[in-house]
């Protein structure tokens, strides 16, 4: 059933008999150092493949399922759809305490959630997981499968229909109504989800951009949909941002989501700072994001590329071409822009040592073929320090996230992504706390033979934390942490390599690239002040 689903491969950590019976069918087994890993692995699959793949992921009943809680957490968080296929306790002891039960224990963080308690009905389970994690808002699904139900003989015929995936369009009328803002609009701004990664809307967005003549910003986790070098865009926004977006966020009178939740975090643009009396249109898949933290006029529900479709041919409808405001536009962009970069210039340019984390970042995408590259930031100072400066070029280039943050989560990204596409560069930028969390995963990519770059910022401290934890460092020195992580991954068999000296980071970044296409995961430490500004207005 697995196969039939287009499932190549599967994230594991053992015992599970999943896993034997799937080596038997030639699905690649890849068998984790802890769950949590090989669940974020699983879902750079949906993600990368804009959910047109589910990824896959199987662990023990028990301490197997406790483990993993974590990760199916983040997948439900990130809309990120995934099939989760965890061992249970035998059908007479399932519901014994303190037996732990996936049933009970998952139903918050997860779209759907089965026991499976007759052999007949595997079939129509795992049927249903993947139509439900592929369709409407994409989640994790998960299928509890008793340790003795599989240890029985499957009855009758095994014959099994795979899942199917669906699109809908929005209300032709809302869509009417939303291209007669738009046209009529003065200063309007797009803002564009997730959901135009999953929508695969990349081109419709931009076709609808350059007729309105409308500044872009994306999420987070939509960074990368809009090229960030387009003289339209006002880059990503997360807890740290560019200027060009506070300046024409603040002036906007109308806001057009597409995509997006709006959903309130401190980890995404702060929307009460900026709707003022602007008109907000929001375009979702899922109607429980509509009016749900950020009061809206219209509402538009259905798929992203339809209703980008729609909307191009209703606004081309009532203007058939640019009404020549872009030069006007476009310049302020760039003013701003310039401004912006000009103020950061002297950590981005920075000779200083310990190295300042934004000289390594400004290097790293002056010596990557940034098109040609999928990079993940990791929780804290690497997602703001990262997400503003790092310009996406082209889709699915950059795998953002944040609405729970667990640190370490940047890696098993990078891992999966890398099994995804063998042929590109794939990088996680993460610090010394995010290695903490997840860092013996780093043996799987040596293990499993998947050569990525992992980028290290270490500050021998939990920086982000410092302004709050002043007396606990002072006394206990709370916020300290440390550790030689090149040395690190030389014994797990990989690449390392430590920096200290500014002018040696590019050089390093060349022989770690050279590292990966020789088919060696590399890690790359460098030295890093605890630098605690980030761009934010």
């Amino acid at each position: 059933m697995l196969k039939q689903e287009g499932v190549d491969r599967l994230f594991a950590y053992p015992v599970n008999p999943v896993i034997e019976s799937c080596a038997e069918e030639d699905i690649r087994t890849v068998i984790v150092r802890q769950e949590r890993t090989g669940l974020h692995m699983a879902e750079a699959v949906g993600r990368l493949s804009s959910g047109r793949k589910v990824g896959v992921f199987s662990m023990q009943h028990g301490p197997g399922t406790e483990n993993a809680f974590g990760g199916v957490a983040q997948a439900y968080s990130e809309s990120v759809p995934l099939v989760v296929l965890p061992a249970g306790y035998t059908r007479a002891r399932t519901n014994v305490e303190p037996n732990f039960s996936s049933l009970v224990n998952f139903q918050h963080v997860t779209k759907s959630v089965e026991q499976v308690t007759v052999p007949a009905e595997v079939p129509n389970a795992i049927r249903r997981a993947f139509t439900q994690a592929k369709n409407g808002r994409p989640g994790p699904c998960m299928v509890e499968l008793p340790w003795d139900l599989l240890t029985e003989e499957f009855p009758g015929d095994a014959s099994y229909r795979p899942s199917i995936r669906t699109r809908s369009a929005p209300d032709p009328d809302a869509v009417r109504d939303a291209a007669k803002i738009l046209v009529g609009a003065k200063l309007p701004v797009i803002y564009a989800g997730q959901g135009v990664h999953y929508g695969m809307a990349w081109r419709e967005l931009r076709e609808l951009t350059e007729l309105l003549e409308a500044p872009v910003t994306t999420s987070i986790e939509g960074k990368s949909a809009f090229p960030e070098t387009h003289p339209l865009s006002l880059q990503s926004g997360g807890r740290s941002y560019s200027a060009e977006l506070d300046a024409f966020l603040g002036r906007a009178d109308v806001i057009f989501g597409i995509g997006a939740s709006f959903t309130h975090t401190v980890f995404g643009i702060p929307w009460p700072n900026y709707l003022g009396s602007a008109t907000v249109i929001q375009s979702t898949i899922d109607t429980a994001d509509l009016h749900k933290d950020v009061p809206i006029d219209l509402g538009l529900v259905g798929d992203a590329r339809l209703t980008l479709a729609a909307l191009v041919a209703e606004v081309k409808r009532l203007i058939a071409a640019p009404r020549g405001r872009s030069p006007a536009v476009t310049a302020e962009i760039a003013a701003h822009h310039s401004a912006w970069h000009a103020k950061w210039r002297n950590k981005l340019n920075s000779t200083d040592t310990p190295i300042n984390p934004y000289r390594v970042i400004r290097d790293l995408m002056r010596t990557v073929d940034v098109r040609n590259t999928i990079i993940t930031h990791d929780a804290g100072s690497p997602r703001d320090q990262l997400t503003p400066f790092w310009e996406s070029e082209v889709p699915l280039s950059y795998v953002g996230w944040g609405k729970t943050t667990q640190l370490g989560y940047g890696l098993g990204l990078a891992m999966g992504a890398k099994l995804e596409h063998p042929d590109k560069l794939c990088i996680n930028w993460w610090g010394d706390a995010a290695i903490g969390f997840t860092g013996m995963d780093f043996e799987t990519a040596v293990r499993e033979r998947i050569p990525i770059l992992s980028v290290l910022s270490n500050n021998f401290s939990m920086a982000i934390e410092l302004p709050v934890m002043r007396v606990a460092t002072e006394k206990y020195r709370s916020t300290d942490i440390s550790g030689n992580y090149a040395e690190f991954a030389k014994a797990l068999g990989g690449y390392g390599e430590r920096v200290t000296d500014p002018a040696e980071i590019v050089p390093a970044i060349r022989r770690g690239i050279a590292k990966t296409e020789e088919g060696v995961p590399t890690l790359l430490e460098f030295i890093t002040s605890k630098e605690l500004e980030i761009s934010r207005f």
